[in-house]
């Protein structure tokens, strides 16, 4: 340190204009401001410690596998279909129903193995959704007639409902889709409305059990694969819509049904964009309104007309809205 310093320091001290630890704070910042580098000095970069380099991942073909998983499923499933198709009258019971049972057990088995040591999700849950499909069909097969088609149904239902609970794969919510629509037609025409009976009102009872099938899968939807559940929720209203047509006098509630189930999908649509809700609704709309209009009407020129009117004003409403947000923004 200069003496210089120190002197002045000294007389500061002595003076009674610094106290002596004010003093000693002062000498320190001089001391530390002469060991710092100058600013024109060329200074050696600090090297950061070379990081360690991760272990290269082994080179996989995951999409070559899954695409040979999904044509091996298919292939299998077409076999059988054509086995069945082409020599169905002159094969035996037996036959028939170790041809669909060895369908569905390997179907099954090549999920379990994949989801236990691949741990390719996505391949299991469609092999899986093939093989309750395929199961189901087996029961049926064995069993026969009416009481074969509801156990069919049964055991085709509990087994997506495992797959779903531990696959997790959008496929088996499609598969679940698939076997409570043909779960719906089955009750409806096997234990509703048998063959004996006198009713007329089928369609309107498959329609109340499309409803709850929606109903199903929009709970599921809490649980897994929001977008897909609600989506085939939607499409759950959409055939609910269509049998409601088929029944004499059910358009007003095929309107009903047809308006709700888009206006659901559009709001989740205005909460997550999810752009499948937007499609599937828009769709159902689509068909369901000028259906049923007609249907309601007969006068083909006062639909259109009614329809486009309806446009106009949606579409003005959308005009004026986005020139009040874009005000206030």
């Amino acid at each position: 340190m200069p003496s210089r310093l120190d002197d002045e320091l000294m007389r500061l001290v002595s003076a009674g204009v610094l106290r002596q630890y004010q003093a000693d704070a002062l000498r320190d910042a001089a001391d530390a401001d002469s060991a710092a580098p100058e600013p024109g000095a060329a200074t050696k970069p600090i090297e950061p410690a070379p990081a360690k380099q991760p272990r290269p991942a082994p080179p996989h073909s995951s999409a070559l596998m899954e695409v040979l998983g999904y044509i091996g499923g298919a292939l299998l499933l077409g076999a059988v279909a054509l086995l069945t198709v082409a020599n169905w009258g002159e094969m035996g019971r037996a036959a028939r129903i170790t041809t669909g049972t060895s369908a569905a057990v390997l179907l099954l088995a090549a999920a379990v193995v994949l989801a236990l040591f691949r741990r390719r999700e996505q391949l299991s849950s469609a092999l899986a959704s093939l093989g309750c499909c395929v199961a189901g069909f087996a029961t049926y097969v064995a069993i026969e007639g009416e009481t074969g088609r509801i156990v069919g149904v049964a055991v085709a239902l509990a087994l997506v409902a495992v797959g779903v609970w531990w696959l997790q794969g959008s496929s088996l919510l499609v598969a679940t889709f698939g076997i409570l629509g043909v779960g719906v037609l089955v009750v409806t025409s096997d234990v509703l409305t048998p063959a004996d009976s006198v009713h007329t009102n089928s369609a309107g009872i498959a329609g109340t059990g499309f409803i709850l099938v929606a109903f199903v899968l929009a709970m599921v939807g809490l649980a897994r694969d929001q977008v897909t559940s609600w989506s085939l929720a939607g499409a759950a209203m959409f055939s609910s819509s269509i049998c409601w047509l088929i029944q004499d006098r059910g358009e007003v509630m095929a309107l009903a049904v047809g308006t709700a189930g888009p206006a659901a999908l559009l709001v989740a649509y205005g909460r997550v964009h999810a752009s499948a809700y937007a499609v599937v609704g828009c769709s159902i709309l689509l068909v369901i309104w000028p259906t049923a209009l007609y249907q309601l009407t007969d006068n083909v020129a006062g639909v259109a007309i009614g329809l486009v009117i309806a446009s106009a004003g949606l579409l003005v409403a959308v005009l004026v809205l986005s020139r009040r947000q874009r005000r206030t923004a």
